[in-house]
């Protein structure tokens, strides 16, 4: 990124804004930092917990172009982290899914080429690759929107890209508080199925993978950062070791729409991925519409291979989680608090 810069967040009061803007305040090239949000009572807490000058903070909704038009006005780079993420919000309202990471995600990347941003990465997950459930569908076309864009528009100044996401320790939703908090209070640890596989990864890391997009990325390019995984059993166990209590675990089976794994990589991307060290990088296929290519050349066959998932990534111990887990802020505090 440039030495001076201005950064919209979309969605910024989130885990992942609010883990982008304690990084970015913490380099002094950054010039102003802009939060883009709904929610006025999420603003003002962030505000009084930042209180930084450079942060400023926008009320709007990526649904409404005119909003994101004012925010996006000046501004060198966007994260666009604004989405609908729970997965049975989007099955019971799938319309609402459309139009925040659809409609919206069509509104920011727009709003970006036409303000002359540099870079607009686009913040997706796991549940874009083979997609069962609204959550997933919404975003692997919000992926499409990334990339049609790029396809479409090869002269333009505004530089669109996807990072992808799997889970995400101890952010907004994810299962670590829960397990946290049904220890905390007595309660039964419920797990779903304790075969399940979920990729491990920080908000320090998420944010580097931004960081790295930002810095690297082409036209319609898709980032992965490799991760490890452990299964959901060997996690819950994990963080009852570390809290230092005994867990009384309840099988409470999986949820509509859940998967037993998370794939970041279809085995058609890993065909043509590149390897960046801690990162995958997926090209965009920037082969123009004519459907003769397709039609009357195609490819040279399919990949045989294997897509990138937390089954077959690197499996962490029930040790080694702990020892992932004590790296985190939110566990080191409540260890801390709790050994007082």
């Amino acid at each position: 990124m440039s030495a001076s810069r201005r950064v919209l967040i979309t969605g910024g009061t989130g885990s992942f804004g609010s883990a982008t803007t304690r990084h970015l305040i913490s380099n002094p090239s950054t010039e102003e930092i802009r939060i883009l949000s709904r929610d006025e009572a999420k603003q003002d807490d962030m505000r009084r917990r930042i209180s930084d000058p450079r942060v400023s903070f926008y009320v709007g909704d990526v649904r409404d172009y005119r909003s994101v038009e004012d925010a996006m006005c000046g501004v060198d780079y966007v994260f666009h982290a604004a989405a609908l993420k729970q997965v049975p919000s989007c099955e019971f309202f799938p319309q609402q899914a459309i139009a925040t990471n659809i409609n919206g995600s069509d509104n920011v990347i727009r709003a970006a080429a036409e303000n002359g941003v540099k870079s607009v990465v686009c913040l997706s997950t796991d549940k874009a690759v083979y997609p069962i459930n609204a959550m997933g569908m919404s975003k692997a076309l919000m992926e499409k929107l990334a990339q049609a864009f790029a396809r479409n528009n090869p002269d333009s100044e505004t530089v669109v890209s996807c990072v992808r996401y799997g889970n995400v320790m101890y952010s907004r939703g994810s299962v670590i508080p829960l397990f946290v908090e049904q220890l905390s209070q007595g309660k039964p640890l419920t797990i779903t199925d304790p075969g399940m596989t979920r990729f491990l990864m920080s908000l320090a890391e998420s944010v580097s993978l931004v960081e790295y997009a930002f810095e690297n990325a082409k036209p319609g390019d898709l980032f992965v950062r490799k991760a490890p995984a452990s299964t959901v059993a060997d996690l819950a166990e994990a963080v009852a070791n570390v809290i230092g209590v005994e867990p009384d675990t309840r099988i409470i089976g999986s949820r509509h729409a859940e998967k037993l794994y998370e794939t970041l990589l279809s085995v058609e991307e890993v065909a043509k991925a590149e390897d960046h060290g801690d990162y995958f990088r997926v090209p965009l296929d920037a082969r123009s519409l004519d459907y003769g290519l397709y039609t009357d050349e195609g490819s040279r066959g399919l990949d045989q291979g294997q897509d990138y998932n937390s089954h077959n990534t690197k499996r962490l111990s029930v040790d080694e989680v702990a020892e992932l887990l004590m790296t985190l802020p939110e566990m080191r505090k409540l260890v801390a608090e709790r050994t007082k």
